[in-house]
């Protein structure tokens, strides 16, 4: 038998933590004496302890390890229980990583990192487009908008068999009632396509333009660096950016190359 400190110790928990899980009815000890109430232990029970502490470092709440050890739970609701788990704990690591990437972005901002800004003449183009509406221009809200509108382009435009002729281009619109209208754009040499519309976006006779890098999540840190640059350099914004994927990047999703195309003309101030 093992007394209470030793089995903790042995166990790398804390006396506390084991007069708890007695408490809860998740591990008892193998004896307690009726004269003194001091708990005894089993050398055995270290592997229902270990048990224990790698459940609970999987992020099951104590009651879910107690129906776990308990038998409560099946092999199935197990599998289960643990496929939510990876799913939570990878969701947690993508915005710990998007969070990264921002701090990352706004220390090269602070340490005088200056990002390279281009006026530069954006050609027209014809585009197959589908729209949609946003809460927000936030990525948190644009994003579940556009992707879908790409994918239900690209079959509409595979099924009418219209190629694309061009990267992708992205342009946003106010609306009336405070949220965003979404254009989700594919360049073609059609003039007509069932179920999406063709529209010639015009050319941008001076446009300022920065290249964003990264995920979309960290995509208003080169949005604010591009307004800065903006301002400082004595020009006036004449209309929210288009958006030009260079390199898409929908399966890591922190590998993106973007380029932001703001219309601009000489004079301070926003219009």
């Amino acid at each position: 038998m093992l007394g209470i400190g030793e089995f903790a110790s042995h166990g790398r928990v804390s006396v506390r933590m084991l007069r708890h899980y007695d408490s809860i009815g998740l591990l008892r000890p193998a004896h307690v004496d009726p004269n003194t109430g001091y708990r005894h232990y089993d050398a055995g029970q270290l592997a229902e302890l270990d048990r224990v502490v790698a459940l609970k470092d999987l992020g099951f709440t104590l009651e879910q390890v107690r129906q776990i050890l308990a038998d409560r739970v099946s092999v199935d609701e197990l599998r289960g229980m643990l496929r939510l788990r990876r799913a939570q704990l990878a969701e947690r690591i993508e915005a710990d990583q998007a969070r990264l990437r921002e701090v990352e972005a706004r220390l090269r901002l602070a340490e005088g990192e200056t990002p390279e800004v281009l006026i530069k003449t954006i050609p027209g183009v014809r585009v197959a487009e589908l729209s949609g509406i946003a809460a927000s221009y936030g990525p948190a809200d644009i994003s579940p908008v556009i992707s879908p509108l790409y994918a239900a382009l690209v079959n509409r435009l595979e099924s009418a068999g219209v190629p694309v002729v061009g990267q992708p281009v992205a342009y946003y619109e106010d609306a009336d009632d405070g949220v965003v209208v979404v254009h989700a754009c594919l360049p073609v040499a059609a003039d007509l396509v069932d179920g999406v519309t063709i529209t010639d976006l015009p050319a941008i006779a001076r446009a300022a333009t920065i290249v964003h890098r990264g995920s979309i999540d960290s995509i208003m840190t080169s949005y604010g660096d591009l307004a800065r640059w903006i301002d400082a350099n004595g020009y006036r914004s004449l209309d929210y950016a288009r958006e030009f994927y260079i390199q898409p990047d929908a399966d890591r999703g922190d590998r993106w190359v973007i380029e932001l195309q703001e219309p601009v003309e000489e004079g301070k101030g926003r219009a």
